[in-house]
C-alpha cells in the first residue's frame, strides 16, 4: 500500500511538472534560431536570416526586422519560409535593409511597417519613427527607436546622426536590441537591462572588432549576437568580453 501511494505521489508530481512548465520552443526552418525565454515563462524565437534581417516570433506574432530578399549568394523565400508579417520594422534606406517588393511579400491589409524619414521618402508608404520615439506595438510589445550613426572621420557620409534608427524591443519583459547600421555611439549607454544585443561589426560601415567591444561593454547586454559582418573576423571578441554570453552565428 506504502508503495503504492508513493507511485501515486510520482506520477502527480510528474503531471504537475509538465502542467507548470513552459515547453521547449520547436526549431524548424532552414535559418538557425535563436529561443529566449521571457521573466514571464513565455518563448521569443528570434531566426537569423541573414545580413541585417532577422525574424522575432512571439507567441504567434511575428516582426521582420529590415527584409530584403535578394541579398547575399542564396535569395532568401520570405513568402514560403515565412508568410504574412503582423510588423515590419526597416532601420534606414540602404538597399540592404530596405526593399520594397520584400516588404509587400510579407505585408497584408494588418501589417504595420515602421521605418525611418528617408525609406518612407524612397517607398511613399509606411509610418515614420525616428530617434527617441517608441510605439506599442502589442500588449506585450513595445518598440523604441535608439540612434544609429557613423562617428569615424571619414565615415559620417554612410550613415548621417539623426537619420537611422537602431529598436529595442520589449517583449513580455524580455528586451532585444537591434543596433542597425552604427558605430559604438555613445547614447549606447544609455541602454538599459539588455537580455540579446545585435551589433553590426564590418568597417567601415559599421563598428570594427574592437568598437564592438567598447559597444557591448557600455551596457553589457546578457547575450551578444554580432551580425551584418560579412567578412570581418569576430574569432578574438567572445574572450574579451567575459560575463556575457557572445554567440558567434554563420549570419553574413
Amino acid at each position: 500500500m506504502k508503495k503504492a501511494a508513493l507511485l501515486l505521489s510520482a506520477a502527480l508530481s510528474v503531471i504537475f511538472m509538465s502542467c507548470n512548465s513552459s515547453p521547449s520552443p520547436k526549431h524548424e526552418g532552414p535559418y538557425p534560431i535563436e529561443s529566449f525565454k521571457t521573466p514571464h515563462g513565455n518563448w521569443v524565437n528570434i531566426s537569423l536570416i541573414k545580413h541585417g534581417s532577422i525574424a522575432i516570433e512571439y507567441k504567434g506574432t511575428t516582426l521582420q526586422v529590415d527584409p530584403v530578399a535578394k541579398f547575399g549568394n542564396k535569395p532568401t523565400d520570405y513568402g514560403k519560409d515565412f508568410g504574412k508579417a503582423e510588423f515590419v520594422l526597416v532601420t534606414h534606406e540602404h538597399g540592404d535593409h530596405l526593399n520594397d517588393s520584400t516588404i509587400l511579400v510579407l505585408s497584408d491589409e494588418k501589417t504595420v511597417l515602421l521605418l525611418n524619414q528617408k525609406s518612407r521618402d524612397m517607398i511613399g508608404h509606411g509610418e515614420v519613427i525616428g530617434n527617441g520615439q517608441s510605439r506599442q506595438l502589442t500588449k506585450d510589445i513595445l518598440l523604441e527607436a535608439v540612434p544609429a550613426y557613423n562617428t569615424t572621420p571619414g565615415h559620417l557620409q554612410y550613415h548621417p546622426k539623426g537619420n537611422g534608427n537602431g529598436y529595442v524591443l520589449t517583449i513580455d519583459g524580455l528586451k532585444v536590441y537591434v543596433a542597425g547600421d552604427t558605430e559604438d555611439v555613445p547614447e549606447m549607454a544609455n541602454l538599459k537591462d539588455i537580455d540579446v544585443a545585435f551589433l553590426p561589426v564590418n568597417q567601415p560601415f559599421t563598428m570594427t572588432p574592437d568598437q564592438c567591444v567598447n559597444a557591448a561593454k557600455m551596457f553589457s547586454p546578457k547575450v551578444l549576437i554580432p551580425y551584418h559582418f560579412s567578412q570581418t573576423d569576430l574569432s578574438g571578441i567572445p574572450d574579451r568580453l567575459p560575463g556575457i554570453d557572445v554567440r558567434l552565428r554563420d549570419m553574413q
